[in-house]
């Protein structure tokens, strides 16, 4: 009797506990066949940007490669006849098992129940085992038995659960083709040939390992310096998993630090496993009374925010770099988010979806609380009236200019941290650079208003 895995947010061989299983099954059932399956929406991959569209592709490649080219990717057009084509397919084969890893996110919850109830009805039965986290979402509680609402005291009881190690692939499994169905194409272009995969992903850890691991106290937030991991595209993907990453760690400060984003990033995952609403609603309601811009000149503003025009050269050189390379710096991301909601008076879910089209490494719980937090409205946020000054915090994390020249070629002829004022040089906007299109200052004092207004009764 063959097994069946069913791929999802985890596009790797190793660390992989729920493929591990399917071995085994498959193993003790005297058959040794795994059959590796893939189930892809098309509408949902046709709406995304070409970035993304060419991220998931370049996944999805170098997976079917490590598997010898056995990957089945089963296709259809919504999720209803994605689910009923991905079980014929099973059953075609007589498969009686589908292993797959847990999804905790609402979309996640939603396919597996459409693909585990179509797979009921056609004789089958999907397995679901461990997550795409060090520990699944709703493990981690208050010894009253509720969720965390702050990050800290989660990520003191998260340390202590968070000692598994890495799984190592169980061998002799016979992974084997359903049929000869070919790898998703993307429709649209993206601005340079995308790397990814299991292999990709490791030596990528491997080269943060060297390049800044031990220094990531003091890089992190440098945008202009190469600081970070670069690890979230092959964590978004589950071309690796945090076990694999946080076996790496000491307890240096270093280490600790970069071993607390690891836990963010677990703790948004536990706040929308128990607050599933807010993926797009607002965690504390009432921000949805507060007064955001509507009309002509707020779309003019989204607009001038989403292609990287707003005068301000450090959320400019944010957007640009979204869209040039479908990746942001975690701080910059702080900056124009702040930007956005309380410069721009925007509702942080306008940012969100422009994220999530465009990020390489879109990862839904942490995009929608991100967001959140910036916006002063999530589970353990930065208070709403702190507002990011979008040239200080430029001064500050690109204090030579560097990243802003880089992603913003008409301040290319300002040096040093001059750049970040363009307007107070008398060349400053001479080659097509935008004015501001607000007054930070004044609408920092309107956004202050605006929140004093939600105090009154």
């Amino acid at each position: 009797m063959a097994r069946a895995f069913w791929f999802r947010r985890d596009l790797r061989l190793q660390d992989n506990i729920a493929l591990n299983r399917a071995i085994e099954g498959a193993l003790q059932d005297g058959d040794a066949r795994v059959f590796p399956m893939y189930a892809l929406d098309a509408s949902v991959f046709e709406n995304l940007e070409g970035i993304r569209q060419h991220s998931l592709a370049a996944s999805l490649e170098a997976l079917d490669s490590d598997l010898g080219g056995t990957l089945e990717v089963v296709s259809a057009e919504d999720l209803d006849n994605l689910a009923q084509k991905f079980a014929a397919a099973v059953a075609a084969q007589g498969i009686s098992i589908v292993h797959a890893t847990r999804a905790f996110d609402p979309l996640g919850v939603r396919e597996q129940n459409a693909i585990g109830l179509a797979l009921r009805d056609h004789g089958s039965f999907l397995q679901l085992d461990d997550s795409y986290y060090v520990i699944p979402p709703g493990t981690v509680m208050k010894d009253d038995g509720s969720p965390y609402r702050v990050y800290t005291p989660f990520f003191k009881n998260w340390t202590q659960l968070a000692a598994a190690r890495p799984a190592v692939m169980v061998q002799g499994g016979d992974f084997v083709k359903l049929a000869t169905a070919e790898l998703p194409k993307p429709s649209k272009s993206a601005p340079f040939r995308v790397v990814a995969g299991e292999k990709y992903a490791l030596r990528t850890l491997s080269r943060f390992r060297k390049r800044a691991l031990d220094r990531y106290d003091e890089l992190r937030d440098r945008a202009d310096l190469s600081g970070t991991s670069h690890l979230s595209h092959a964590l978004a993907h589950g071309e690796i998993h945090p076990r694999t990453v946080l076996a790496q760690l000491s307890d240096s400060p270093a280490h600790t630090i970069f071993r607390k984003e690891i836990a963010w990033r677990e703790f948004y995952a536990d706040v929308l496993w128990h607050n599933p609403h807010t993926l797009t609603e607002y965690y504390d309601p009432k921000f949805a009374r507060m007064r955001y811009d509507e009309g002509a000149i707020a779309d003019e503003r989204l607009k001038a925010w989403q292609q990287g025009r707003t005068g301000f050269p450090m959320v400019d050189a944010g957007m640009r770099q979204l869209l040039q390379t479908g990746w942001m710096h975690n701080r910059v991301r702080m900056i124009v988010a702040s930007f956005l909601v309380k410069d721009l008076h925007l509702e942080w879910q306008l940012g969100a979806e422009w994220f999530e089209r465009n990020l390489s490494d879109f990862d839904p719980a942490s995009n929608a609380h991100g967001w959140q937090w910036t916006a002063g409205c999530g589970t353990d946020a930065s208070p709403y009236f702190r507002i990011f000054n979008p040239i200080s915090q430029g001064q500050k994390f690109d204090p030579t200019g560097d990243y802003v020249r880089r992603y913003v070629p008409e301040l290319a002829h300002i040096q040093g941290a001059a750049v970040h004022e363009p307007w107070l040089l008398i060349d400053g906007l001479a080659h097509g650079y935008p004015a501001p299109i607000v007054d930070h200052s004044a609408e920092r004092q309107e956004s202050l208003a605006r929140l004093a207004e939600l105090k009154k009764p």
